[in-house]
């Protein structure tokens, strides 16, 4: 069991039995958890106070009848503790993992065999860990059963407000863990010592560090709104089948489209995405959204499923109303609306719409971000965040007023929706011969796009800052509201990468038809990340945990 579970903390971070988890508080032991293992000398303390090694020392205090005796060791022990908390330090990875959760906003207590005097001088000498981090701090002073009884798991869950069933007791003893059994938690063993191998029976989690134990935590805590962060998709698009050799173009990290080879010469390329904002253009968004990701391979968009799901409450009106206006934008962009499905559903509070667009183009003219090539110039049409600033506009005008912007400024801005299309240009890029990749930005702005267009084609790139434009009415929003525009989401702008001796012409034929186009940078070697550079300086490249849109509240 011990060894299972240890493989499920490398592999599939589940409990057992395959099951998903989710955790809203965490509990710590102490000595040995939180601190590094081997300040206290436990054979010499036993030897101390006469304690047989297989007694824990409590134990053995407790079960004695004398109380000037009882008195003495406990003295011993207390000045052990004592000295051994004026020489602790954190254990490895135990101030990066307290800082985590306390930026997560994850409850933590701390529950201890040790006295609340040894506790406070370790703490003393850990400046890296605030004591006032946690929520509780349970030590053998309080009249509960210390462990591997529960009780002080249970009394941790109450001070917390937490549900026992949704916290993680970690600690690297036995007792640790069948006191978390005990209560109902989910259980995690430190190894610190990988040599000794084995564990706890029954332990959920089995780590050799609490680096690793960060890792394991993480899937169980909410996820941020917005995309699934880069990191997470990737491992969950790891386990996918990719052996089919009709699969052209599969799921990936950058990847917005798949293409399917069905007749030998001509592929299908497939896309589909949720529309969860702009409720007032959700037809146009199912439309554009989905089509722009098929543009962005070379192919030309034809066919479009959408599911449809509105709250109860909704009106027939309503729902006839959203398929026509999707009939409309589908005719105006030249796609057929061949099928779908909709439905009244208590699983939504607000209309919900997915589509699903099918396009199709030669093999041979299939734009596969896998073709990107060293020295490849980066061409950025219209301008940084085009979506987020017209969503901004038209969702958080009283909030715009008040910092500041003119009526006339918000309604310009707000405008700025009907330009999330990217079709025309990406139109103009397949018919260009060294284009050779293009990505359309789309959630978390151009920082994320870029990174996602260099995972995508397996490139290390580098962009100059000082040359990427941005709208004077983005500047105003994002200045207003306290936010960046290269973490905001920026559909309607589109990154090609050109051949060098093609991209002047590809930027003259764009721009010909009235759309802007700028070279923001370059394609690099082999290898992965974006260099980034200011005026000839280097920086970083900017990069944002979620949409900024999302930081804003109505």
């Amino acid at each position: 069991m011990a060894d299972q579970a240890a493989d499920r903390t490398v592999r599939v971070p589940y409990l057992a039995g395959g099951r998903p988890f989710k955790l809203a508080g965490v509990i710590f032991d102490f000595d040995g958890t939180l601190t590094e293992p081997g300040a206290l000398d436990f054979a010499a303390l036993h030897t101390a106070v006469g304690c047989p090694r297989e007694i824990g020392l409590l134990e053995f205090l407790a079960q004695l009848s004398d109380p000037e005796a009882r008195a003495a060791k406990e003295a011993i022990l207390l000045d052990a503790e004592v000295e051994a908390a004026e020489r602790c330090r954190p254990n490895e990875g135990a101030a990066e993992l307290v800082a985590f959760l306390r930026e997560s906003r994850v409850p933590m207590a701390i529950i201890t065999r040790n006295s609340r005097l040894a506790v406070d001088v370790a703490f003393e000498h850990m400046p890296e860990i605030d004591e006032g981090w946690f929520g509780a701090v349970l030590t053998r002073d309080l009249p509960v059963n210390p462990k591997p009884f529960p009780d002080g798991v249970r009394l941790a869950a109450e001070r917390l407000g937490v549900a026992e069933e949704t916290l993680l007791m970690v600690g690297d003893h036995d007792f640790d863990i069948e006191a978390g059994r005990r209560a109902g938690t989910m259980t995690m063993f430190l190894r610190n010592n990988p040599r000794a191998g084995g564990g706890p029976a029954g332990a959920d989690f089995i780590v050799e560090s609490l680096a690793e134990a960060r890792q394991i935590i993480r899937y169980g805590l909410p996820l941020p709104v917005g995309k699934l962060p880069a990191d997470l998709l990737e491992r969950s698009l790891a386990g996918i089948d990719a052996t089919d050799p009709s699969v052209l173009v599969g799921a990936a990290v950058g990847e917005d489209a798949a293409a399917v080879d069905v007749a030998g010469a001509e592929v299908v390329v497939l896309a589909s995405d949720p529309i969860t904002l702009a409720v007032d253009s959700m037809a146009r968004y199912t439309v554009l959204v989905n089509a722009n990701d098929i543009a962005t391979t070379g192919a030309n968009p034809k066919w479009l499923l959408s599911t449809l799901l509105f709250p109860p409450g909704s009106s027939a009106s309503e729902v006839l109303a959203m398929t026509r206006d999707i009939q409309a934008e589908c005719a105006a962009c030249g796609i057929a609306l061949c099928g779908g499905h909709t439905e009244i559903s208590d699983a939504v509070t607000r209309p919900l719409v997915v589509g699903m667009v099918a396009g199709t183009a030669l093999r041979a003219q299939l734009i596969d971000k896998r073709g990107m090539r060293e020295g490849d110039r980066i061409v950025l049409t219209k301008r940084v965040a085009v979506e987020g600033t017209g969503l901004i506009a038209r969702e958080f005008g009283p909030q715009l007023t008040v910092a500041g912007l003119s009526r006339a400024e918000i309604d310009k801005a707000a405008g700025f929706l009907e330009r999330i299309g990217i079709l025309e240009e990406a139109r103009i890029a397949r018919s260009v011969p060294g284009v050779s990749a293009m990505h359309d930005v789309t959630e978390g702005g151009l920082a994320t796009a870029v990174r996602e267009l260099g995972a995508a084609g397996g490139r290390r790139l580098r962009l100059h800052l000082d040359r990427i434009p941005v709208y004077a009415e983005t500047r105003r929003i994002c200045q207003a509201l306290e936010l960046e525009p290269l973490g905001l989401i920026g559909s309607g702008s589109l990154l090609i990468a050109c051949s060098p001796d093609q991209a002047g012409g590809l930027a003259v034929a764009i721009k010909a038809e009235g759309i802007e186009a700028t070279d923001i940078g370059e394609v690099l070697h082999e290898g992965e990340g974006v260099e980034a550079f200011d005026n000839g300086t280097q920086v970083e490249w900017p990069y944002f945990e979620r949409d900024e849109v999302s930081r804003l509240s109505r």
